[in-house]
């Protein structure tokens, strides 16, 4: 089949034209500013790209089946064209890959406010070292598995990152639900994406549909410290296994520690010692996404013994680009890269940071630049969690033109509300002028307390981050 994809470019597109391809149709595809590292990636691959999007080239092309990435909407010319015409069937990318992957596979599907990257990444990593051949779908470049995509063998599961944003501007359900989950994780929840859903109910609501097609004999692993979760109820149309640290879970995370040196916490399985993980990836929430990545994985090979899955491998772990990624590490001056867009989010890590950096300056640079993060829908939270920061340092708001001034996160009180809680904070009109006063006020490190500078953003940050850190590299 030759499958046409729009807006090949982004992640999880270019993650899924690559498994298109390695399962044998031609693939091809187009995008606005088609970019690297995905295009370089794409184009290695034998994946035809075009530069924009023009109905005249689509109709010449005369692709079996177009595939509209969620990023498309009305106005788009190709878009309306295929509209217009009914020349050419179309689809989605998540009901694209229930039809062409997932409809007979055990899926592992990874949900969740946060952590779905970095737990899918787990849970494919785990597999391979444990002796499997799992397939995998991954919503952002993993160092661990080496690559963001995988058929795998079709006896072992499929790990995919169940997003509950909507499947296309045609199709307003949560992704998940074309995923046909055997084991469904659900990591944890909050409200987010308000551009979607209306309340933390109607987030919760589209949980609750996903864990109703967990078949009878599937499995929910599920966050039994998470209090939004336990709303959804009994569940007991299938299995369930909590994981957390609280006494009532069946899979427990004892003994968290973190220090400078690094992490290091047990599991158990139903009061039975399972292991102990020492490693480098910081934080609770990550031992968090490590047990339920660990237990999915456990549950799809081996439900009757899933404490024969080793735990070892996770000692070498490396992680996720953009999660925690350390992009310069001196003894004055360190700078971490996080894709960190929620207060919740922010302030786990902030939190971490604090044990894992004693005694040094800890600078936030935080980007409004998420559908909800650009709002002041969570600006409570997100002062909350950046009074966690000694310095802090605000971006422009992404897209401010686009909201009324009473929708916007409103910098101003934010920075307020920082200074009366003695955290020195600052603001400029553009990224590049944040940047500027950045290298003037935090380079070089300062001589008496290192630095750690911690940039969250869910984009770009209009460049700035690299061009931060090469500075600060000298």
């Amino acid at each position: 089949m030759r499958i046409y994809f729009m807006g090949i470019c982004g992640t999880a597109m270019g993650n899924a034209a690559l498994l298109a391809r390695a399962a044998g149709h031609e693939v091809l595809g187009a995008d606005t500013g088609v970019y690297p590292p995905m295009s370089t990636v794409l184009a290695d691959a034998g994946i035809t790209l075009h530069e924009g999007y023009d109905p005249v080239r689509l109709e010449k092309l005369a692709p079996d089946l177009v595939v509209i990435g969620n990023a498309m909407s009305r106005g788009n010319p190709e878009v309306e064209w295929l509209l217009d015409t009914r020349a050419l069937p179309f689809t989605s990318l998540p009901a694209l890959l229930h039809d062409t992957v997932l409809k007979t596979r055990k899926n592992i599907v990874v949900c969740g406010t946060h952590g779905k990257t970095t737990t899918t990444s787990l849970a494919a990593f785990l597999l391979r070292e444990n002796g499997r051949d799992p397939g995998f779908l991954i919503g952002g470049v993993p160092l661990d598995p080496p690559v963001g995509n995988h058929l795998g063998t079709s006896a072992d599961p499929f790990v995919i990152e169940g997003d509950e944003y909507d499947s296309a501007f045609f199709d307003k359900r949560s992704k998940f639900i074309h995923y046909a989950p055997h084991v469904a994780v659900l990591n944890n929840l909050e409200f987010d994406h308000a551009d979607i859903f209306r309340d933390l109910g109607d987030v919760q609501r589209t949980f609750s549909h996903l864990a109703r097609i967990v078949p009878r004999n599937g499995w929910i692993v599920m966050n039994g410290d998470d209090d939004n979760l336990r709303a959804l109820g009994d569940l007991p149309w299938t299995r369930v296994v909590r994981v957390g640290t609280g006494g009532t879970c069946d899979v427990r995370i004892t003994n968290f520690e973190e220090t400078a040196a690094g992490v290091s916490f047990g599991l158990s399985w139903r009061g039975a010692e399972w292991g102990t993980v020492t490693w480098a990836i910081p934080g609770i929430y990550n031992a968090r996404n490590a047990a339920m990545a660990a237990t999915a994985a456990a549950l799809a090979v081996s439900a009757d013994e899933p404490t024969k899955l080793s735990l070892a491998p996770l000692a070498r772990f490396r992680g996720v680009k953009r999660r925690q990624e350390v992009l310069v590490n001196t003894p004055a001056l360190t700078v971490v890269e996080d894709f960190g867009h929620h207060p919740t989010a922010l302030a786990e890590t902030l939190k971490s940071f604090r044990s894992r950096y004693p005694g040094a300056v800890l600078t936030a640079v935080f980007e409004p630049r998420s559908n909800t993060a650009r709002t002041n829908t969570l600006q409570a939270g997100f002062m909350a969690a950046l009074a966690l920061a000694d310095d802090v340092y605000l971006g422009a708001v992404n897209r401010a033109e686009k909201l009324k001034a009473h929708e916007r996160f409103d910098t101003d009180a934010v920075i307020a509300h920082l200074k009366t809680s003695g955290v020195r904070a600052q603001s400029a009109e553009t990224n590049a002028a944040l940047l500027d006063r950045l290298v003037e006020t935090t380079l070089p490190a300062g001589e008496d307390r290192p630095r750690l500078v911690v940039f969250f953003s869910n984009g770009s940050f209009d460049g700035i981050i690299a061009r931060y850190a090469a500075a600060a590299r000298g």
